[in-house]
């Protein structure tokens, strides 16, 4: 196949994927709960919504539409308007008696009233750890957005781990299977080795990404900035890399210690919560519109990717449209 500049071979990781998946069968239920309960805070304009309903969000993780809606807004946002979102986002998350009056404040603290009734103590620390750290890092990409700063590749992946919220939604694995996992089995070498493969599986939003102007947050922008290499290389390379996480995380499973029965148990249901998750993203990237637009089907089959033309950033105010 003879490409243009303006095209790439995406890596096939779904057809190699020794992972199965599956749809939660309360999706169509939820799924709908979940967009009605965005729709009514109205904090979209009507091209930001489209694009939302159009990715299926719920069909990824139908219980944090929350966190699409920050990664939504704070996309077209400047480094001191993020602040201010994330600002909200955070102090309604720890503090039940924060409230600034704003739309997103009320979402937020009703997101968190249901994480509550469910989530154990141990995991909702860390839950709240990692939502804080993921309203930094989401600050600090306004920031690097705003300079034009693309960074190299060892601190893209430290800051990519934290602001794609990646973490969040595995911390819901524990609400979900009702686990709550001593802070020693997140100390392990081997769990963590498992838990980073999962979390570093991201490879199929450059197209999205750089037709929003936000393509700096991007690995193939950053290794084609800090190698050197052609958008074709950087997707080869990603491929390559993929493809150790996921054996990576396949083997290391077989080396894990033991913390007792009890947690023993535990612990594999979150496992087997992270390989759904890893499936069940690469699914949903051909299911959905969000990636790769209407031709996401005819993508999935031939995983040639024609780059679409930079989109007219949005105006967006959050102090006229989230209150």
């Amino acid at each position: 196949m003879t490409l243009s500049s303006k095209q790439f071979i995406l890596p096939d990781l779904l057809s190699g994927c020794p992972i199965r998946g599956g749809v939660n069968p309360h999706y169509e239920e939820g799924a709908a709960e979940s967009r009605a309960w965005i729709n009514s805070f109205n904090v979209f304009t009507d091209r930001k919504r489209a694009f939302f309903v159009l990715g299926c969000n719920e069909l990824l993780v139908s219980h944090v539409n929350v966190l699409f809606v920050f990664d939504e807004i704070s996309d077209d946002q400047s480094a001191k308007d993020a602040f201010a979102t994330g600002n909200i986002f955070l102090n309604a998350m720890q503090d039940p008696n924060w409230d600034d009056g704003s739309l997103f404040a009320r979402m937020t603290k009703e997101f968190r009233t249901r994480f509550l009734r469910l989530s154990g103590t141990r995991a909702t620390a860390r839950f709240l750890k990692h939502w804080e750290t993921y309203c930094a890092c989401v600050i600090t990409e306004a920031e690097l957005r705003e300079r034009g700063e693309i960074l190299d590749v060892d601190a893209f992946i430290a800051l990519r781990r934290e602001n794609s919220a990646v973490r969040l939604c595995f911390g819901l694995i524990e609400y979900a299977f009702g686990t709550n996992l001593p802070e020693e089995v997140f100390e392990d070498i081997v769990f963590l080795d498992i838990y980073w493969a999962a979390v570093d599986l991201d490879i199929y939003s450059y197209d999205m990404e750089q037709s929003k102007g936000i393509s700096g947050n991007n690995i193939v922008e950053v290794l084609m900035a800090n190698r050197k290499m052609t958008l074709q290389e950087a997707s080869d390379h990603i491929g390559e890399y993929c493809a150790e996480l996921m054996e990576r995380f396949m083997t290391a499973q077989n080396h894990l210690p033991s913390w007792g029965a009890c947690v023993d148990s535990e612990v594999a249901r979150f496992i087997q919560g992270l390989g759904c998750w890893i499936k069940g993203n690469l699914d949903w990237s051909f299911k959905t519109q969000r990636y790769f637009g209407t031709k996401y089907l005819e993508i999935k089959e031939t995983l040639c990717v024609t780059l679409r033309p930079r989109e007219e950033p949005e105006e967006f105010n959050i102090h006229s449209d989230l209150e």
